[in-house]
């Protein structure tokens, strides 16, 4: 499905996403990772890439090919994640690629959010692509799991790290993957369609400051959303007005077909209230009231709808 040469599969999401760093950087080192990257990696790349004398730069999701102006000498691979997973934003990968490769430098892009169906990964430049399988792969909540997939250039330095580091994954796992793999497609065309039915429906409350989700035409990251990619995923986020905080825990409260979860990508609706503001040091997050983070699921969108309505409802009770 992505198209390279070589996958590779191990126990988590996160898991994928360290090897993939580690496979490529030594001591003395300086890598470039997105502003808007999963949480766990930020955490990873403060805490044991320091430890090994990795040194991290964090950048501006938009900076595309301005991300020259970040490379040094040292910068031995630039970390992209497009769209974020909190707050969203569509990089652009062509570009930042190509200022990359023009300085030696490879690219990794987490590709969880439109999984291969919807980004060619390597097509736009990127050398190593990782799915936290675990989402729209596994597809059911039931399992955990990562996928690396590399280039010919970058297959020898992966094969090398996730041996030395045993990463080594169930072949019960595997299998449901094998298994999710069966109806990806068909669910996630339902994912995409039911969560932009919701963030039409979302954009349309007066209470919503702003819908996150790049195949809304007014998204800033729309422009190349629709250039790049094939299609989205059920993923994105809605930022409220200024509210009492009373009246957002009543709206979450009311969801009855909407799950509190941190994860996604299975067949389940859930929501999440968010703060990015801890995990941003190179930009600002900024939002006029409290936000959450929504995964469509494959529930009737009608059924819903109604859920949400209702959810309002309540909201509007406490201001």
């Amino acid at each position: 499905m992505e198209g390279g040469d070589r996958s590779f599969v191990c126990p988590s999401g996160l898991a994928a996403c360290i090897m993939s760093i580690l496979a490529f950087v030594k001591s003395g080192d300086h890598v470039l990772i997105t502003d808007s990257v999963y949480g766990p990696v930020r955490t990873f790349a403060d805490g044991p890439l320091v430890r090994m004398g990795v040194q991290t730069t964090y950048y501006d999701p938009y900076i595309g090919a301005d991300i020259k102006k970040l490379i040094q000498p040292n910068t031995v691979l630039v970390y992209t994640e497009a769209p974020g997973s909190h707050t969203l934003e569509v990089q652009d990968i062509p570009a930042i690629a190509a200022e990359a490769h023009a300085a030696g430098a490879v690219v990794l892009m987490d590709n969880t959010w439109a999984t291969p169906l919807f980004f060619r990964a390597f097509d736009h430049g990127v050398d190593v692509s990782i799915q936290a399988a675990t989402k729209y792969v596994i597809g059911h909540s039931d399992a955990m799991l990562g996928i690396i997939t590399t280039n010919k250039q970058t297959s020898p330095a992966m094969e090398r790290c996730v041996h030395e580091y045993g990463q080594i994954t169930s072949p019960d796992d595997v299998y449901m993957a094998q298994r999710g793999l069966r109806t990806m497609k068909v669910r996630l065309e339902r994912h995409w369609a039911t969560g932009l039915a919701l963030a039409q429906w979302l954009a349309e409350q007066k209470e919503v400051s702003r819908v996150i989700h790049p195949a809304l035409p007014g998204d800033k990251g729309h422009a190349l959303w629709k250039r790049d990619f094939l299609g989205a995923s059920g993923l994105f986020s809605v930022v409220f007005n200024d509210l009492p905080p009373a009246a957002i825990d009543a709206f979450v409260d009311e969801l009855h077909l909407f799950n509190i979860g941190a994860s996604w990508g299975g067949f389940e609706s859930l929501i999440l209230p968010i703060d990015p503001t801890a995990q941003r040091t190179a930009t600002k997050w900024s939002a006029p009231g409290k936000a959450v983070r929504i995964h469509a699921g494959l529930e009737d969108v009608d059924d819903l709808l109604e859920d949400m309505s209702n959810a309002f409802k309540a909201l509007r009770s406490h201001y």
